[in-house]
């Protein structure tokens, strides 16, 4: 037999807010709750173990849509994993792309903070290269 559990206990065991739950089923990455007489939502241990995949991964980067074409595969166990490893390396060539960029960004602010030691703001070198760009 499952557990159940009300949204507030749900949004506690799995560190996910209840806004952001009732979020994720209006988008249909969560099946509709089972309701109690007062209307308040049940949850099983099914719902908690898929609001921990999204969180996880959310976490990696991923979007929603992405985290919705994954928890479908995962509705479909006996289908290859091929699409889930092509999402995967896909959004980790992403990533990969924009740790660069970030890195870049790094290095031209590194240079510019060594530059700029003192004086006023009229002289300020970060002020001037944000002006520049």
């Amino acid at each position: 037999m499952s557990n159940v559990y009300r949204i507030g206990e749900v949004a506690q065991r799995t560190g996910c807010s209840p806004e952001s739950i009732r979020h994720y089923e209006k988008l249909g990455l969560l099946k509709p709750p089972a309701r109690g007489e007062q209307g308040y939502r049940y949850y099983s241990d099914e719902a908690l173990s898929r609001i921990g995949f999204i969180r996880h991964g959310r976490e990696l980067g991923l979007d929603l849509s992405t985290i919705q074409e994954l928890l479908t595969l995962s509705d479909q166990p006996e289908h290859s994993c091929a699409i889930a490893d092509d999402i995967a390396s896909r959004h980790l060539t992403h990533l990969e792309e924009r740790i660069r960029a970030l890195q870049a960004l790094a290095d031209e602010l590194r240079q510019v903070v060594d530059q700029c030691r003192g004086g006023t703001t009229a002289e300020c070198r970060i002020i001037q290269t944000l002006y520049e760009h």
